[in-house]
């Protein structure tokens, strides 16, 4: 049986490609989605009782899925195409799961525009297991290495580091509470380091790149945990030389590691790496060096179809700027009842933190808002106030119903 797949089948890796064995590979359009026995279009029943009982979840992850995949999967759970079970159920090595890890990738190579040379990995442990990994995989222990800091997850980056290379933060945002990103072109890296660390989007503190540095070192790799905002817009690759991010912001459920790494970078670990954070263990077993987590993979790519059903990353990030613009004019335009700390110009698409002025209404609000259906606006321990993740999946209306109660909870408390 033939099957079609994206333009992009031919970038796989080729310890990906003998997966493939079985299948007759054939091109299509640019962004048009693989015909094939698995993956039909999206279509569910509407069931409007249910869809009233779900609320505009708010969450930083795990967060709100697309309802079109829920509803996908919903409809495949207990019965799998032709498989005769669930996904849950059947052999990661089996070909009705190869089917699916292949259409996972191969849509992911697709949204970004992979090039050549550079692997796609679905991993475990979730980006903070990459914080020890980068450093093992990319350098020994006396290398320097540089990290720019912006907030509490590239700060969990550096410190697990010190524990197997020799890190320096050559920027840290904490003495302004990670309130900024600095100017790209004003860093002072070390022209030695082996590679440049960055946190591409603060969950916690709502800080964004809006463009990315490159390390000063010819031989250096830029690395950015993606975890906020992956697969959100547009992002060139071959700028990297890894990539990882946590699913369960924008891609999937909790307990899938995405990494892409540079082919070249592959097979260098330190002799301490433990096997399972070693990245040339996991190329050459396509992922399946040991049972990965088939169901959350599916999910995946259940959303990366849904991705590219919207038009790609392009169209993505238009409806998420449009998101983000509308929340942040309602506090902006509030005279300062909302206030939200990130400066304008490296504020989050995805994370959006604000605090009311009369702070001790901050219970009171999360509160009336829960029962408005609009859930986990609290801010994170750590810093307080309100944040509200607005990822790819969370709709307009649910922006649109949390500004109009910002200014209804204005209205009555100001």
């Amino acid at each position: 049986m033939s099957i079609s797949t994206s333009p992009h089948s031919h970038l796989l890796h080729p310890n990906r490609k003998r997966f493939l064995s079985n299948y007759r590979i054939h091109t299509t359009a640019t962004l048009s989605l693989p015909s094939s026995r698995t993956f039909r279009p999206i279509q569910c029943a509407s069931t409007p009782a249910q869809a009233q009982d779900r609320v505009f979840n708010f969450a930083a992850g795990p967060a709100t899925l697309p309802e079109t995949v829920l509803r996908r999967a919903q409809s495949e759970l207990y019965l799998y195409e032709e498989s005769g079970m669930s996904v849950m159920e059947m052999s990661h090595r089996g070909k009705d799961f190869m089917f699916i890890l292949e259409k996972a990738e191969e849509h992911l190579h697709t949204l970004l525009e992979i090039p050549l040379g550079f692997s796609v990995l679905f991993l475990q442990g979730g980006a903070t297991t990459q914080f020890a990994a980068v450093p093992l995989n990319l350098c020994t222990p006396d290398d320097p290495v540089d990290y720019v800091v912006t907030g509490s997850w590239s700060d969990k980056a550096f410190k697990e580091a010190q524990k197997y290379c020799k890190p320096s933060v050559i920027w840290s945002g904490k003495s302004g509470k990670y309130t900024t990103i600095p100017d790209v072109r004003s860093l002072e890296q070390n022209p030695k380091a082996k590679y440049l660390h960055i946190c591409a989007n603060e969950t916690i503190h709502g800080v964004e790149y809006k463009d990315y540095p490159s390390p000063e070192n010819r031989d250096g790799v830029l690395v950015a945990d993606m975890s906020s905002n992956f697969c959100s817009k547009p992002v060139d690759v071959s700028r990297f030389g890894v990539i990882y991010a946590g699913a369960q912001k924008n891609v999937g459920p909790s307990g899938v590691t995405i990494v892409i790494v540079r082919d070249d970078l592959i097979g260098h670990a330190q002799g301490i790496t433990p096997v399972m954070l070693d990245y040339k263990i996991h190329v050459e077993n396509g992922s399946l060096y040991n049972t990965p987590p088939c169901y959350g993979i599916y999910m995946c790519g259940l959303v990366f179809e849904e991705l590219l059903e919207q038009g790609g990353l392009k169209e993505v990030e238009k409806k998420n700027k449009k998101k983000a613009e509308i929340l942040y004019n309602a506090i902006d335009g509030s005279k300062g009842f909302y206030k939200c700390p990130v400066e304008k110009d490296v504020r989050s698409l995805m994370n959006v933190p604000f605090t009311l002025e009369k702070s001790e209404l901050e219970g009171e609000f999360i509160k009336e808002a829960e029962k408005e259906n609009m859930v986990q606006l609290k801010g994170h321990r750590s810093v307080g106030g309100m944040r509200a993740s607005i990822y790819n999946a969370m709709p307009l209306a649910g922006i649109q119903k949390l500004v109009a109660f910002m200014e209804d909870f204005q209205a009555r408390h100001d």
